[in-house]
């Protein structure tokens, strides 16, 4: 199942392992490991950062789009699955 993420990307629910909310030490650190390994994207369009999606393939993708609304959006999906 295909997910928006915001401003014209999505992402497939099957590959994401969790999403976080955009704070902390530890968090920017990873941030700039996956950086340094080319696999960070950035589907912000330009806006602030507000939630961090990890996905199965090791690679985080950055997104403008509160981590609230984004875990709607996966259960929303999760029960027009079912």
């Amino acid at each position: 199942m295909i997910v928006n993420i915001g401003y014209g990307n999505s992402v497939l629910k099957e590959h994401v392992i969790g999403l976080l909310k955009n704070e902390g030490a530890a968090l920017r650190r990873y941030r700039s490991v996956v950086k340094d390994s080319c696999k960070l994207v950035d589907a912000t369009s330009g806006h602030k950062t507000r939630s961090i999606i990890i996905m199965t393939s090791d690679h985080i993708i950055m997104s403008a789009i509160a981590p609230e609304t984004l875990a709607d959006r996966f259960n929303k999906t999760e029960n027009n699955q079912k």
